[in-house]
């Protein structure tokens, strides 16, 4: 079973982007897929019951937010999407949880200098470095061309964590999300460029 936590100290960072996408994705492979939502908003899930039943089915992980239980017996891929401020306690028990930690990160200073601690934090966590855990981070509606693009890699070589890729700003987005849709939901033809930016990051939560 693979174990997804998608986290971020900062609130509007694309943590629900990354979550309905990857679980997508995964349904699209035939796994049987549960999503959990612990923001107090549920976006997550507000998504979900929006998803049209013709399209492979992912099941809803239903989660107290002051326990996190281990996934449900049967589910081949976990994913849980945090809140923001999702830290101390709850964080360190939700990576013992989980194989993989999934952090989306905006290109901007200020939300750079909000995570700094958090990057410091994970870093120095014992699973993390014992690399029993896996960390990557994903540059979320970036700009190639920007400056704040090219000082993201910076930026993170201080805390020895990967960025694994990064996601262009697009409409496509808004508009499958907003009925319980993703890119991967699309045919290819017009999803090619975004789907290869996602790539890398199937890639890496394929590594065992």
């Amino acid at each position: 079973m693979r174990k997804i936590l998608i986290a971020n100290p900062k609130g509007g960072s694309g943590k629900s982007t990354l979550a309905t996408h990857l679980a997508s994705w995964f349904a699209w492979q035939d796994d049987a897929v549960m999503l959990g939502d612990l923001d107090k908003q549920h976006s997550s899930h507000h998504w979900l019951d929006l998803r049209p039943k013709t399209l492979p089915s992912i099941q809803r992980w239903d989660i107290g937010t002051d326990h996190i239980a281990r996934p449900p017996k049967g589910c081949q891929v976990a994913i849980l999407d945090t809140p923001a401020c999702f830290s101390g306690k709850k964080l360190k028990h939700a990576i013992h949880l989980v194989d993989h930690i999934i952090v989306p990160v905006l290109p901007s200073a200020f939300d750079l200098w909000a995570c700094a601690d958090f990057f410091a934090d994970l870093a120095e966590l014992k699973a993390v470095r014992h690399d029993e855990v896996k960390v990557g981070i994903i540059g979320m509606r970036v700009n190639s061309r920007t400056q704040s693009a090219q000082q993201l890699p910076a930026f993170l070589s201080r805390y020895d964590l990967p960025l694994l890729t990064c996601l262009r700003d697009t409409q496509l987005y808004n508009q499958t999300i907003q009925r319980g849709m993703t890119l991967f939901d699309l045919p290819y033809s017009r999803t090619e460029r975004d789907r290869k930016e996602w790539q890398p990051l199937i890639n890496w939560l394929h590594i065992r």
